[in-house]
Parts: structure tokens; C-alpha cells; sequence
């Protein structure tokens, strides 16, 4: 688990640093934003339409093989662009086709990883496992974007697609020493389960998400938050640079603190043992009720201070909600289920920002902010509600049943 840790440190600092580069790269090219944004969005587009695929792909073939694959695969494709940027010949559709060939590969590549690291601890420590994959993911993000000027400045763009190659091919050279825990779950389904298993199509995986109410409860928590929250890498920087009459400089600040309190906010998520959609729910309500107290902020300095705790709730949100998602389904359904997600992850953050963008034009930066944590609070408090009121609801119970008096008594909350 250690040397997985550091493999995929090594490998978000490279998959950051050439995010990074990439979009200045599309800007230098076609010197449009738009362009840029049409970029993030083909090498996003894969997901929506074929991650169900992928996370059926990562059921039925060897985990270890198909991640060490992927990881080779996302390197040469690296290492092509790199080429490619080195000798002038990289244009805008080039470009798109390079990044929508890695959105493909990346949905079989991020379920794999995922599942892949749990199957390096005991069942028990997986919630933690997923802790400690959130708070690599947070540095190595903070250390690729830290890296990407560095390495553009002193050694050009194409070095930092080849870094970002490199890290990709220390990952899938560490694969094959990796030796699943004493006590971890299996994935491959054995003896009777086997051929139900092997049997469970795309289409039977998305009609059991469909039919667990944990999980599209997680998905409607999820959902309220990732649009009307969470992006605050637009809502902040509007309200910073407009109300609040603050610069870049303060907004680098904020995006600081945003990015420590993601950090404390893992290491919190990696001491919960029984996550549930329970405490994801309470998290993210906490979070928008937040987000309304940092909306109506009458100062940077007030902000700051509101920015810190709001990082950190959902920081440990996000970890648990995600170790709900991979501990939840049976193991030889969890690809699957992570392909459906990939999916539905797809949907928010295309259309999160411009809804968000949109409820910004109509009532500013502060009534973004404030509308869209009520809205996360109130919208979580209500299926909160609605939920207890239906596991409290009484039982039709029919005349000359043994316990009849019991289960009225009880009702359906099992």
C-alpha cells in the first residue's frame, strides 16, 4: 500500500502538471478560452457515454493487468503528444483527438486504480485505504500545478508531457509487485456466484444501481452538491474579484486554503471506519449551510476563515461518499457501479458550472453562493425527512397473522 501510495502520487502530479500545460498550450494555439474549455470537455465526454463499459471491462478482466495496461497506454499517449509539441507539428484537432483517446482510456483506468488499491488491505481498512488515496490525490494535484510553470519555464511544454508519460510508466511498473492483503476482498466471483457473475451484462449493472437506495440516494446528495456547490473555483473567484474587491493575489490565497483544508479534510475521511450516506448527507448539508455564511461575507479576512471548514467538510464528504460507493455492491460488481457513476460524475461537472454561471448572472456572486447552500441544506434536510417518514410508516397487516400485533407495533423500519 505504501509503494501504491507513492505510485500515485507520482502519477496526479504528472496528470496535473499536464492538465496545466494543456490548457495553455490550447490557448497558445487558438488564443480562445473557448477552445480551451472544448478541450476539457472532449477528453471528459468518453465517461458520459461509455464509462458503463469500461466499469464492465474492469469486472471481468485481472485488475492488476488491466491497470498496468491502462497506465502504459495513457503513458504513450503522453509520450506521443510530447513528440509531437517537440518537433511543431501539434495542432488544435490533434490535440482533441489525443485528449479524447485519453478521456477512453481513462474509463477503464479509473475504476481499476480505484478498486486496485483496495485490494491492498484488510476489508476492514478500506474505508481508510480510500482516505489515504484522497490526500494523495490533494498533493499531488497541489505539486503538479507547483511543477507545471517550473517545468515549462526551464525545459519547455513537451517535458512536461514526457514527465507526465514517465509517471504514468513507474505506475505500471509498480503493478506487478503489488500482492493483495491477507484478509481483502475478492473481486472475481468463485464457485456458484461465478456464472452469475460472468452473466451480469451492462445493462443488469445499471438496473442494480437503479434499484440500490443507498446508492441513488448517494447520487441525489452528490448531485444538489456538486451543482449548486462545490465549484468553487468560479463562485469564489467572482466574489473575491468583484464584491470584495480582492485581486488574484487574494484569490491564489483562498485557493490555498481550499486546498490545505482539502488536505486535512482526507486525513479526517481516512479515520472513518463505517462510512454511510447518512454522515455524506449530514457533511454536505453542513457544507451548504457554509456556504451561505462565506456568501455573505463582509470581508476577505471573514472569508478566509469560512473557507478553511468549508474545504474540510467536503473534503471528508467526498471520502466518504466514495468509500460508500466502492464497499456498498458486492465485489464483483463494484467496476460496474463505478462505471455508472463515472456516468452520472460526467453529467454534474459539465452541467454544473454553467447552471451555476447562469443562477450567478441573475443574482450575483453573494446570491449564488447563499441560494445554492440553501438549496443543498434544504433539498438534503427534505429527503432526510422523507426517508424517516417512510421507514416510519405503519404496516397493512392482514387478520389472523401470528404477529400481527408486533409488526404494527414496529412498522417497516428495517
Amino acid at each position: 500500500m505504501r509503494w501504491w501510495s507513492v505510485a500515485n502520487f507520482v502519477s496526479n502530479a504528472g496528470t496535473w502538471m499536464q492538465l496545466t500545460v494543456q490548457n495553455l498550450l490550447v490557448l497558445q494555439i487558438t488564443g480562445s478560452a473557448a477552445a480551451t474549455g472544448l478541450s476539457m470537455s472532449v477528453q471528459a465526454a468518453p465517461a458520459l457515454l461509455i464509462s458503463v463499459f469500461g466499469g464492465a471491462a474492469v469486472d471481468r478482466w485481472p485488475r492488476k493487468l488491466t491497470a498496468a495496461v491502462s497506465q502504459a497506454l495513457l503513458g504513450a499517449v503522453a509520450f506521443v503528444t510530447a513528440l509531437l509539441v517537440a518537433l511543431d507539428r501539434i495542432d488544435v484537432t490533434t490535440l482533441m483527438v489525443l485528449a479524447a483517446v485519453t478521456g477512453v482510456i481513462a474509463t477503464i483506468d479509473g475504476p481499476a486504480c480505484s478498486l486496485l488499491g483496495n485490494d491492498l488491505v484488510p476489508a476492514q481498512d478500506v474505508p481508510s485505504a480510500i482516505g489515504v488515496g484522497a490526500l494523495v490525490h490533494q498533493a499531488g494535484r497541489l505539486t503538479g500545478a507547483a511543477l507545471a510553470g517550473v517545468t515549462v519555464g526551464f525545459l519547455g511544454t513537451a517535458a512536461a508531457y514526457a514527465a507526465n508519460g514517465l509517471s504514468f510508466l513507474f505506475v505500471a511498473s509498480v503493478i506487478p509487485f503489488l500482492r493483495p492483503a491477507r484478509g481483502a476482498v475478492k473481486h472475481v466471483a468463485t464457485g456458484k456466484h461465478r456464472g452469475e457473475a460472468e452473466a451480469m451484462t451492462v445493462r443488469e449493472g445499471l438496473a442494480f444501481f437503479a434499484r440500490r437506495p443507498r446508492l441513488l440516494a448517494l447520487a441525489g446528495v452528490t448531485g444538489v452538491s456538486a451543482v449548486f456547490g462545490r465549484n468553487y473555483q468560479l463562485t469564489l473567484a467572482v466574489l473575491v474579484t468583484g464584491p470584495l474587491a480582492g485581486g488574484a493575489g487574494s484569490f491564489g490565497t483562498v485557493s490555498t486554503v481550499l486546498a490545505a483544508g482539502g488536505i486535512v479534510g482526507a486525513v479526517l475521511g481516512a479515520r472513518l471506519r463505517r462510512p454511510s450516506v447518512r454522515i455524506v448527507g449530514a457533511l454536505a448539508a453542513a457544507g451548504g449551510l457554509l456556504q451561505v455564511v462565506a456568501g455573505l461575507s463582509p470581508s476577505l479576512a471573514v472569508l478566509l476563515v469560512m473557507v478553511l471548514p468549508m474545504a474540510v467538510v467536503e473534503s471528508v464528504s467526498d471520502t466518504a461518499g466514495t468509500a460508500v460507493l466502492q464497499t456498498d455492491p458486492p465485489a464483483h460488481m463494484r467496476g460496474r457501479v463505478l462505471g455508472v457513476w463515472g456516468s452520472i460524475g460526467t453529467v454534474w461537472s459539465l452541467g454544473g458550472p454553467p447552471a451555476l454561471g447562469l443562477l450567478m448572472e441573475l443574482a450575483g456572486a453573494r446570491g449564488a453562493l447563499v441560494a445554492g447552500g440553501l438549496i443543498i441544506a434544504g433539498a438534503i434536510g427534505a429527503g432526510h425527512l422523507l426517508h424517516e417518514r417512510r421507514s416510519t410508516a405503519p404496516v397493512a397487516v392482514r387478520a389472523g397473522d401470528a404477529d400481527a400485533p408486533g409488526q404494527a407495533a414496529l412498522g417497516t423500519a428495517a
